[in-house]
């Protein structure tokens, strides 16, 4: 909320507010006016500004936000989290893709980094459900891309539930490139039952899964299990993982791997 007695900037104020209605869904202009001690009059300029930007859309007596611009946030906040920690992993996992493979691709923006460094790597056939990895690759020389279609979420920019899970069930891969929302207890966990149904299905058809965790996921929760990390052939992990926790996964027969830098 804006301190009467510090006033806000026209553009320190418009940002204020479409951080708040892509927070909320919905804003109204009064409560705006109110809250940044400035007319009604002035928010719908605000609101039209905004508007042409296309991060919402005035609607009578406020503004909701758009599927566009929700997407679009919350796919760079994934992007943007962690960042140089999953370039370092992706960087070090990359060294299990070889000429010819076929390299499956997770909806995470952790697998994404790894797609980021496969083109030079051709030919390879690279499958996913993650229309990030999909736009990012499209037209890469050397590289035969394959979508597995069905349900499109845009909060995760990705096709997921029943229809993709049993797509990716006809597709063999080499290698599968996939991370998670949380560890706990040696287990990996996400949020949504969806984003699971295809994971496994990818897990079930590869010969050899890797598993990206930067170390931000081990103080992460979860509802939804995956899997535990023995199941996997390969976990990378960014240099930033405490040493105790590296030697407890070891002993817990975890083949893990170190992303140095």
């Amino acid at each position: 909320m804006a301190d009467a007695g510090t006033p806000v900037n026209q553009q320190d104020r418009r940002e204020q507010i479409r951080q708040e209605v892509l927070a909320s869904g919905f804003v109204r202009i009064e409560a705006l006016a109110a809250e940044h001690g400035v007319s009604g009059m002035t928010i719908h300029r605000d609101l039209d500004v905004l508007e042409q930007q296309g991060w919402l859309r005035k609607v009578r007596g406020g503004a909701t936000s758009t599927p566009a611009a929700l997407l679009e946030t919350s796919v760079r906040a994934r992007i943007a989290d962690a960042a140089e920690e999953k370039a370092r992993i992706a960087k070090h996992a990359i060294r299990h893709v070889s000429p010819g493979q076929v390299v499956a691709i997770d909806d995470s923006t952790s697998a994404l980094a790894v797609a980021e460094q496969l083109a030079p790597l051709g030919p390879l056939t690279v499958v996913t459900n993650f229309l990030s990895v999909i736009n990012l690759l499209s037209g890469e020389p050397g590289l035969h891309l394959i979508g597995l279609g069905g349900d499109y979420q845009p909060s995760y920019d990705a096709f997921l539930g029943l229809h993709t899970a049993g797509m990716a069930r006809t597709m063999r891969s080499d290698v599968l490139f996939m991370s998670t929302t949380a560890v706990v207890d040696g287990h990996c966990l996400h949020r949504s039952q969806e984003t699971i149904q295809v994971k496994r299905a990818l897990m079930e058809t590869t010969g050899k899964r890797v598993l990206l965790l930067d170390h931000s996921k081990f103080d992460r929760r979860a509802v939804h299990e995956l899997a535990p990390l023995t199941e996997f052939d390969v976990v990378v992990v960014d240099a930033g993982t405490p040493a105790p926790l590296r030697d407890e996964l070891r002993a817990a027969g975890v083949a893990l791997e170190i992303a140095e830098g």
